[in-house]
C-alpha cells in the first residue's frame, strides 16, 4: 500500500507542478480584482478557477482565492513572491502564495472511540479523493494500531490523562516538528489540548465536534440531545482555539432524528454525520480554500 500511495502521490506532484493558489484579505476597495489578475496575466499565468467575497462592498473585508498554472513555476517562485510585494502594499493585503505539487503533511489524532473518522479519512487518502501526505498517527491507545499500521502509516502509543498532560504534549510537539506535519486532525481524540499546544498550531488543528454547535458543546452530547428530544442532530467541524468547541466552524450537516431514537441511535446516526463533515473540511484545508477571518470562515 505504501508503494501504491507514493506512485499516486509522485503523479499528482507532476501533473500539478506548476499550479499555485493565491489567498487575498484586504480592505475592499476599488481595483483589487484588475490588479491582481493584470499581474498574473504579465506573469504568463491561466486563471484556472477565481473566487472572491466582499462582506460589505463600501466598508467591508475582501476575500479572493484564485488557482492559475504558470510555465515553469518553480524556476519563477522568487520572483512572483517578490514582485507581488507592490500590490501588497498598494493594497494593505494579506496574501498567500501556495503550491499545489507542496503536499501538506498531515498528523492524525485518534482515541479509543470507534474510529469511524479515522477509517473515512483513510478511505478518502487510499481513493485519491483526498490528497495529502500523511505522515504519522497518534493515539492514547493501541486500538487503531493494526488498521493504520497496514497501510504503511507510523502509528504512536503515548498514553495520556489530565495528570501528566504537558509531558504528554511536548512528547507530540516533538514527534510533529520531526515529521514537519502542517495539519492536525482529531479525529474523535478526547483529549483537551494545552493553551501552549494550541498556540504552537494556531488554524492548523481541525476537530470533528459530535454535535452541531453551538448546541451542546463539550461533553455526551447525544446522550443531551436525546434528553432535550430533539429533532435534528448534527456534526460540527472546527479549528481549535482555547476556547473549548468554539473555534471558527469550517463544515456542519444534520439529520433527522425522532421520538423513537434513544441516545444510542442518535450517536450511530450522528457518527455517519460525523465522518462527511469532517472528510470534507480536512479537504477543503488541504485545497488552500479556508480563510480565516476572526472567529469565522470564508470557505470557496
Amino acid at each position: 500500500m505504501k508503494t501504491y500511495m507514493k506512485e499516486k502521490i509522485d503523479t499528482f506532484r507532476q501533473e500539478h507542478k506548476n499550479r499555485a493558489r493565491l489567498l487575498i484579505n484586504c480592505p475592499d476597495q476599488p481595483g483589487i480584482v484588475a490588479a491582481v489578475s493584470q499581474f498574473l496575466y504579465e506573469h504568463n499565468a491561466n486563471i484556472i478557477e477565481s473566487n472572491q467575497y466582499s462582506t460589505d462592498p463600501d466598508r467591508g473585508e475582501f476575500f479572493m482565492r484564485i488557482e492559475f498554472e504558470i510555465p515553469e513555476l518553480k524556476s519563477q517562485i522568487k520572483n512572483l513572491e517578490e514582485e507581488f510585494q507592490a500590490i501588497r502594499k498598494q493594497f494593505d493585503m494579506e496574501a498567500t502564495f501556495k503550491y499545489v505539487d507542496q503536499l501538506k503533511k498531515v498528523a492524525i489524532f485518534v482515541s479509543k472511540e470507534p474510529p469511524h473518522c479515522l477509517l473515512e479519512l483513510l478511505w478518502e487518502w487510499q481513493s485519491g479523493d483526498m490528497i495529502a501526505d500523511i505522515g504519522l498517527v497518534i493515539s492514547n491507545h493501541e486500538t487503531s494500531r493494526e488498521i493504520v499500521e497496514s497501510l504503511g502509516i507510523p502509528y504512536y502509543y503515548i498514553p495520556a490523562n489530565k495528570d501528566i498532560r504537558e509531558q504528554v504534549e511536548q512528547k507530540q510537539i516533538e514527534l510533529l516538528r520531526e515529521y514537519n506535519v502542517d495539519l492536525i486532525i482529531l479525529a474523535r481524540y478526547m483529549q483537551i489540548l494545552t493553551p501552549h499546544f494550541v498556540g504552537t498550531f494556531k488554524n492548523q488543528i481541525i476537530n470533528i465536534h459530535h454535535s452541531f454547535l453551538p448546541a451542546f458543546i463539550g461533553a455526551k452530547p447525544y446522550e443531551r440531545a436525546y434528553n432535550r428530544g430533539v429533532k435534528l442532530i448534527g456534526a460540527t467541524s472546527h479549528y481549535v482555539t482555547n476556547d473549548l468547541d468554539e473555534g471558527p466552524i469550517i463544515e456542519q450537516d444534520i439529520s433527522r432524528v425522532d421520538h423513537r431514537d434513544n441516545a444510542e441511535a442518535m450517536k450511530k446516526i450522528g457518527q455517519s454525520v460525523e465522518r462527511s463533515v469532517l472528510a470534507r473540511a480536512v479537504k477543503w484545508h488541504l485545497d488552500d480554500r479556508i480563510i480565516v477571518y476572526g472567529n469565522k470562515t470564508i470557505v470557496f
